[in-house]
């Protein structure tokens, strides 16, 4: 691993506390940038910082809070003299069947996906373009803008939204020198999932779905999200990279253990 790809370049990262975030901010930190981290998560967030250092920078903020988020930023400007990079990867669900999900949990989960990264893509593009020394935005949506996921519709609306929302930021930075990209995780193992991932059942059914066969650690798709903010990604804006094990392309129930539905052989 590089441990210079990022000298000299400052970036900002929203969901830093914890999961794949924390795992962004901690890379970018090895690999010689600056961070400003933002989460609501205060308490987690100051741990971060006592184990990164002098080069992170905590910021205790709502991501759906425009004022807060403003000012999150500029401590980019303020402590580190501008900002050259943004990973928006803040996020969480209430999940409930269409049926019988509130209103009040349709919003909460809309509003901190998609206004999240609105908030945080447009303050972070305009300390960006002030600088005139282009950049890269990164944003996490989440197979599920791919795939519908049983109780979970304002979640996979929400990521689909965030998808179609950078490319739509793709074409409108990309004056300013900045790209925009998403990246698609499919199953991760963060605290998110935890739930999940420790019933054996439903652990086992993910896991079959996955030709990989394992969930992704943060460190796995935090490395293909600095991999699109680097200089080696300089000719790629509006893409959406699925991180999933092949989970995508196999959503299809392994037959292999059921001879009389398995598919016969040529």
């Amino acid at each position: 691993m590089s441990t210079s790809r990022f000298r000299a370049k400052t970036a900002l990262v929203t969901g830093a506390a914890s999961g794949i975030g924390a795992a962004i901010a901690t890379r970018l930190i090895a690999e010689g940038a600056t961070v400003v981290g933002i989460d609501i998560a205060a308490t987690a967030l100051d741990e971060l910082a006592t184990v990164l250092g002098p080069a992170f920078v905590a910021a205790a903020a709502d991501v759906t809070d425009e004022t807060a988020v403003a000012a999150a930023v500029g401590l980019a400007a303020d402590r580190f003299g501008g900002l050259d990079l943004a990973f928006n990867v803040a996020g969480a669900a209430r999940a409930a069947a269409i049926v019988d999900m509130t209103e009040q949990d349709w919003v909460f989960t809309v509003d901190l996906l998609q206004k999240g990264v609105f908030l945080g893509t447009k303050h972070a593009a305009r300390l960006i373009r002030d600088s005139g020394r282009g950049g890269a935005i990164v944003n996490v949506a989440s197979l599920a803008a791919h795939i519908p996921v049983f109780g979970n519709g304002a979640y996979a609306t929400a990521k689909a939204g965030v998808e179609m929302f950078g490319k739509n930021a793709a074409i409108e930075l990309a004056a300013f020198g900045i790209r925009v990209n998403t990246v698609l995780p499919g199953l991760v193992d963060t605290p998110m999932m935890a739930r999940v991932l420790s019933d054996p059942p439903a652990r086992a059914d993910f896991l079959d779905r996955i030709p990989l066969g394992t969930a992704a650690t943060p460190e796995q798709v935090a490395a293909p999200c600095l991999y699109l903010a680097s200089a080696d990604a300089s000719y790629i804006t509006g893409t959406s990279l699925v991180v999933d094990g092949g989970w995508e392309i196999s959503n299809f129930p392994n037959l292999t253990g059921f001879p009389r539905a398995a598919p016969p052989r040529s």
